[in-house]
Formats: structure tokens, C-alpha cells, sequence
């Protein structure tokens, strides 16, 4: 039986900015929704939610930072290609 040559497949390189920029929108709509709720949250001791949404966006930012410098990277590998 012949073996067929196996064919190489590069690894995804799908831009990540999008992504930190999501994550960063779903810490910050969770936190505006928990803000309605605040009165129960601080009834039930659970008002760290809140500075959890808030930890979440500002983690973001240099997360950000890192996503936009990768895809820049990423442009300049693939220009070169």
C-alpha cells in the first residue's frame, strides 16, 4: 500500500485584536448590568462583582496592547510571504 505524502498545514494566525476587544465589551456590558443590581449585591456581599467587571476591562487594556502588537507582527510576516 502506497503512503500519500502528508500535507503540511500552517497554524491559524487569525487577527486578536477583535478578540481582546470582545473580551473587554462582555467585562464592561457584565458590569453595567451588575450595576442595576447593586443594591442586591451589597445586601448578599457580593458587591466584589462589580470590581471583578472592573479588573476585567482595565486587564484588558494591556492585553489589548499585546493583541495589536502581535497583529502588526502578524501584517509584516505575511507581507513578506
Amino acid at each position: 500500500m502506497l503512503k500519500q505524502p502528508q500535507r503540511r498545514t500552517d497554524p491559524l494566525d487569525p487577527p486578536m485584536v477583535p478578540f481582546a476587544l470582545a473580551g473587554m465589551a462582555a467585562w464592561a456590558i457584565a458590569g453595567v448590568v451588575l450595576l442595576f443590581f447593586r443594591d442586591q449585591l451589597v445586601e448578599a456581599g457580593r458587591e466584589g462583582w462589580l470590581w471583578t467587571c472592573l479588573a476585567g476591562v482595565l486587564w484588558g487594556l494591556p492585553g489589548l496592547a499585546v493583541m495589536m502588537r502581535h497583529d502588526s507582527h502578524r501584517r509584516r510576516r505575511r507581507a513578506g510571504h
